[in-house]
């Protein structure tokens, strides 16, 4: 396939526009503004369209294909949902529209989901209350720590500057830490994936402003000594966060709040039915327990006596704005949707089926991959590729070879505690028979690793791109600049 600058010809244009008929104005400065008009290809609509639309055919995404993205949750979502986004009445409001009087009721029903929505997760988590406003996973995660920061600010207790993070955690925690002004230091898992506790008594101290835990891990596991990590933590002084990426493996089952968490957010954009990937768009609620809700981010959607719905700005001890007007609200209106089809029982049996299906993966791949912690899974399960690596197939080799076998690969090389490891997660979404295609393509590359390993470190042979030498590009970076 031709680039759209190489198809370009002198003098092709894509539209035939009639002459302006309004005096010309320019009110960009002379100084601004281009002497020169853009080197931009020049091509037919027909070429134009024809060229996207080729390449969007190149794509990988839910909608095309299995995507078993470890620790991620590319599942698939109801249309449904996205058409009740798109209804004009809530996609097509501004955020400076008036809350209550002259013209406010054009907004009242997005402060009613707004509302809701919080009432919902407040329940399903087992906090006090939920701020909507972060955009992100690691914003939500970047809030939650801030919160910590003021709580212990406010107890004028200056000298907790550590945060404790587990080598099982999500790989932006230490850098969420650092940003809020933490020392991050690393606590190590135990032989079965859980958190050492030898450890975690041996680096508790009144210096230690809190723990950030994520459960069920990124090995997939949920965490056998959760309750007591809580309890010695809480003792020790700290808080404890939760890192709710991971939430469809117990949606339903239990609530965090439960088992000792004061701060956790939760992604929407895994587990409540939003698009996930391609940068975006995220939301990620942070709920939290009594001792941390007065500190948390304005603005704050309040329910008055008169069953209407306004935005609070002032509460004295919040620790400000984290994000601009009332967070991106197409998803927490999806994600509302979500709970309001699935109800109590379904959302417990999302939870339910991603177990099941991670568990099916587990134990169908076992005898063809090594495994760290040989034990049941959660939402993911975890291999390790070191028999392949020892006839010289690593772990990218085999993702480059699902490709060809029309498969999304599933997360690498992460988490790092586990050599060449190879993270699975097929979601509550999938088909038994297309998880099947899916073990059977990875059954057949191990065998493959193992009696013709040169066939596997050709892959992929059937893309428009081959093997690409990823080191040579990153150590010869070539930018061209088309004129």
């Amino acid at each position: 396939m031709r680039l759209i600058f190489e198809i370009s010809k002198k003098g092709r244009r894509g539209s035939s526009l009639p002459g302006m008929d309004v005096p010309k104005m320019n009110a960009i400065p002379a100084g601004l503004r281009r002497t020169a008009a853009p080197a931009l290809p020049e091509v037919t609509e027909q070429e134009t369209v024809r060229h996207f639309t080729l390449l969007s055919r190149k794509n990988m995404g839910v909608d095309t294909n299995f995507y078993p993205l470890g620790s991620c949750t590319m599942k698939y979502n109801p249309k449904f949902h996205e058409r009740v986004a798109a209804l004009p009445g809530f996609a097509d409001l501004h955020p400076l529209l008036p809350q209550l009087r002259n013209g406010g009721a054009l907004t009242q029903g997005a402060l009613a989901v707004i509302y809701e929505l919080e009432q919902s997760l407040k329940k399903l988590l087992g906090f006090t209350r939920c701020t909507m406003q972060p955009l992100a996973g690691a914003h939500g995660e970047l809030t939650g720590v801030m919160l910590i920061a003021a709580y212990h600010k406010d107890r004028k207790d200056g000298k907790r500057k550590i945060m404790l993070i587990p080598d099982s955690a999500h790989g932006t925690n230490p850098a969420t830490a650092t940003m809020a002004g933490f020392t991050s230091v690393t606590l190590s898992s135990d032989d079965q994936g859980n958190v050492d506790m030898t450890a975690l008594r041996g680096l508790l101290s009144d210096e230690v402003a809190g723990l950030m835990l994520t459960c069920p891990n990124t090995v997939g596991l949920f965490d056998k000594n959760v309750k007591e990590v809580c309890d010695l933590v809480h003792e020790a002084g700290g808080l404890v966060y939760g890192d709710g990426a991971n939430m469809n493996a117990i949606l339903g089952r239990l609530r965090p709040g439960d088992l000792g968490f004061d701060v956790m957010h939760v992604n929407l954009h895994k587990t409540f039915s939003t698009p996930h990937g391609g940068g975006g768009p995220g939301a990620a609620p942070v709920g939290v327990n009594e001792k941390l809700v007065p500190f948390l981010p304005v603005s704050q959607v309040a329910k008055r006596s008169d069953g209407t719905y306004t935005l609070e700005y002032f509460h004295k001890d919040s620790i400000g704005y984290i994000a601009p007007f009332y967070g991106n609200f197409g998803i927490l209106l999806r994600a509302y949707a979500y709970i309001l089809t699935l109800g109590r029982g379904g959302l417990k049996r999302v939870s339910e089926n991603a177990v099941i299906s991670a568990n099916y993966v587990r134990a169908r791949l076992a005898p063809y991959f090594d495994q760290k912690y040989d034990r049941a899974c959660m939402h993911e399960c975890v291999f390790a590729g070191t028999r392949q690596a020892e006839k010289g197939v690593h772990t990218l080799d085999m993702a480059k070879a699902l490709i060809d076998r029309g498969f999304h690969p599933p997360t690498i090389y992460f988490p790092l505690i586990v050599p060449e490891a190879l993270m699975i997660e097929p979601t509550e979404t999938e088909s038994k028979e297309e998880i099947d295609s899916f073990i059977d393509a990875l059954i057949e590359i191990a065998k493959l690793a193992d009696s013709n390993p040169e066939e596997v470190v050709k892959c992929p042979v059937t893309t428009s791109v081959r093997r690409l030498d990823e080191t040579k590009a990153a150590r010869e970076l070539d930018l061209a600049c088309l004129e």
